[in-house]
């Protein structure tokens, strides 16, 4: 079972299907990536929501579905233009999942944003994206970004 809400997530999010995403999510979901810090609630959705927005020339691949009752984890490759630079990026993400009541109730991606940001800012990034000044910018942008999508779809 556990599995098969894990396939249903990554399969909607190919289609970029964000509510079907957002349906597979407890009320009270935690998540967390290296670009987005920490996001709870509605939060997580609407982050889903203004990324599948912005999507252009989007595709994403997953593989490695392991689950039992508690948990499980996931290997997704997405690839897209980043909308800020028209840089594509794949980013290759590890996730973890924590499982109540036959929902995801934690959803955490592992990424290497050192990685991401060489290739969506470029010369910036190969230079500084290894430094949290850099990467901490990332996460206040990103932050910020999701902040001005809500208060514009409020």
């Amino acid at each position: 079972m556990s599995a098969t809400l894990i396939n249903t997530f990554y399969q909607a999010f190919q289609r970029l299907d964000t509510e079907a995403m957002v349906a597979c999510y407890s009320a009270d979901v935690q998540f967390s990536d290296p670009a987005f810090g920490s996001l709870h609630g509605q939060d997580v959705g609407d982050m889903w929501r203004m990324l599948a927005l912005r999507a252009k020339d989007f595709s994403l691949i997953f593989d490695q579905v392991r689950a039992d009752e508690h948990g499980g984890g996931a290997h997704w490759v997405a690839t897209y233009l980043f909308s800020k630079t028209g840089r594509t990026v794949v980013n290759d993400i590890h996730a973890r999942f924590v499982f109540r009541d036959g929902l995801i109730s934690e959803h955490h991606d592992q990424f290497d944003l050192w990685r991401w940001s060489r290739q969506a800012l470029g010369a910036s990034g190969v230079l500084l994206g290894w430094s949290p000044l850099i990467q901490n910018k990332v996460r206040q942008q990103a932050l910020a970004g999701l902040k001005a999508f809500q208060a514009a779809n409020a």
